[in-house]
């Protein structure tokens, strides 16, 4: 996720068809609870999350997968009435479209089969990415799920006191995310991209 300010931008709470009207070709806004937030990427922002685009789509590409990377979708889980999610990387199983209700009119998906991976780019709103939205991609059923805190943003109980740039790797298993904590030099083993070779360091560009 991009820079955003802390609270929303809105008085009024928005469904989701209003938010579409507003906001749907717009990608520095998403929706919560019927909350907008105003999404504003700082260049080192977009710096890791298009490292972690270009290096998945190497895998990808590599493993002769029938998978690609959304560039400007949103996440509107089924059982949510008013949120849409945006994330900054998202992994899409092409097979898997058919099953979707409105991907052929909109880049709207709703369903946690079509995704096999997303990455989340932490900022000034920390909160939604290590903790509502840990919980509501391990309920669609999304199999890894990252956290790319580059400037060490997150609260003391998902980093810890030292307050470093962390790579939080989230894997599926039994309905819940098992998080590896991941700094420095230490290298990314990744479930769904097992021949990935890099660092944290060299993720969140802090090497």
């Amino acid at each position: 996720m991009a820079i955003a300010t802390d609270r929303p931008i809105q008085q009024k709470a928005l469904s989701f068809d209003e938010f579409l009207v507003r906001y749907r070709d717009d990608n520095r806004y998403e929706l919560i609870d019927g909350d907008i937030f105003d999404l504003e990427p700082t260049g080192l922002h977009e710096e890791v999350a298009a490292f972690i685009t270009t290096k998945v789509c190497v895998q990808i590409d590599q493993m002769g997968l029938p998978w690609f990377v959304l560039q400007r979708g949103l996440i509107r889980p089924s059982n949510i009435g008013m949120t849409a999610f945006r994330p900054d990387v998202i992994v899409i199983d092409r097979h898997e479209l058919t099953k979707e209700p409105i991907w052929n009119e909109q880049s709207i998906l709703t369903l946690g089969s079509s995704i096999k991976f997303v990455a989340e780019v932490v900022s000034s709103n920390w909160q939604n990415d290590y903790a509502r939205k840990v919980e509501d991609y391990a309920t669609l059923g999304i199999p890894e799920y990252w956290i790319a805190d580059y400037a060490g943003l997150g609260g003391v109980r998902h980093i810890g006191k030292s307050k470093q740039p962390t790579l939080s790797i989230c894997t599926l298993a039994n309905g819940e995310y098992e998080i590896q904590q991941l700094r420095g030099n230490q290298i990314v083993v990744s479930t769904t991209f097992p021949n990935l070779k890099l660092t944290a360091a060299e993720i969140l560009k802090t090497f």
